[in-house]
């Protein structure tokens, strides 16, 4: 994490428990997206019977009111994988902080990476909620910014906070994960428990640009890049992410489960 991002977060946590109201440049509600990129193809379309869980309720951006979004936004066909990864935040945030550290990263992002968004599909912080963040539609197979030389056909998800060695990882940010893992992978007919060739878009991540390399469903950021990340503890927990997704999954299927139906906005 940057020195400036580290600046800003220190600023919104001592002022928070000083119960004064942090204000971060640059606020505003998202536009909506008029002119996307298109796919290259169309989207893939579901197996017959492929199992879809419900989806999770999710915050939606416009509830931490970013900066205005990108005025394009680029899709791909489906997605094959889910990268997790953690924000290498502080774990003692409170519940009404997260919106403050939602704008610190967006803000780092465009300012110190120079990207045009936040680069996270989603986010999801340690109380277990789910928070949309890049642009662009959270049932959508939106292209992020997230893993070097994988963002094609994967999704990006992120825990607020850091998780190395030692840190206990919340059991509402394990659930929350996998519920999302299985409705997101589970919409495009990707098992959680399976394998998938991607090929990879840069020579600075693990592997050479275009050359394919198998991914697990659900890996970490680690896996395809040079990094920590998503730390010791998450990274140990992705078995556990991946079996209880994929029993969602199942779940789904024989209907003893959630069935799908349009993700819920919360507020």
């Amino acid at each position: 994490m940057d020195i400036d991002r580290r600046l800003v977060l220190r600023r919104v946590l001592q002022a928070t428990s000083a119960g004064a109201l942090v204000a971060l440049p640059a606020l505003g509600r998202p536009r909506t997206v008029t002119q996307p990129v298109a796919a290259a193809e169309p989207a893939l379309a579901l197996p017959p019977s492929f199992p879809v869980p419900a989806a999770p309720p999710i915050v939606p951006r416009s509830a931490w009111q970013a900066e205005p979004p990108p005025s394009a936004v680029q899709y791909d066909r489906a997605v094959r994988a889910a990268f997790i990864h953690h924000t290498d935040d502080r774990n003692s945030y409170r519940e009404q902080d997260v919106p403050d550290i939602l704008r610190a990263i967006h803000h780092d992002h465009l300012a110190n990476r120079g990207w045009d968004d936040i680069g996270y599909n989603f986010l999801v912080d340690r109380f277990g909620t789910v928070y949309e963040g890049r642009v662009g539609g959270i049932d959508r197979p939106v292209v992020g910014a997230h893993t070097m030389g994988f963002n094609r056909e994967t999704v990006g998800i992120a825990a607020i906070g850091t998780y190395s060695a030692g840190v206990d990882v919340p059991e509402p940010v394990v659930a929350a994960i996998a519920g999302l893992v299985a409705w997101k992978l589970g919409s495009y007919g990707t098992d959680a428990h399976g394998q998938y060739e991607l090929t990879s878009t840069s020579s600075d991540s693990r592997f050479p640009a275009s050359s394919r390399h198998a991914f697990n469903a659900v890996s970490g950021h680690r896996d395809a890049y040079c990094t920590l990340c998503p730390g010791e503890a998450l990274y140990a927990l992705l078995p556990q992410i991946t079996d209880r997704a994929a029993d969602l999954q199942r779940a789904a299927g024989a209907g003893t489960g959630p069935h799908p139906q349009a993700p819920p906005a919360r507020t």
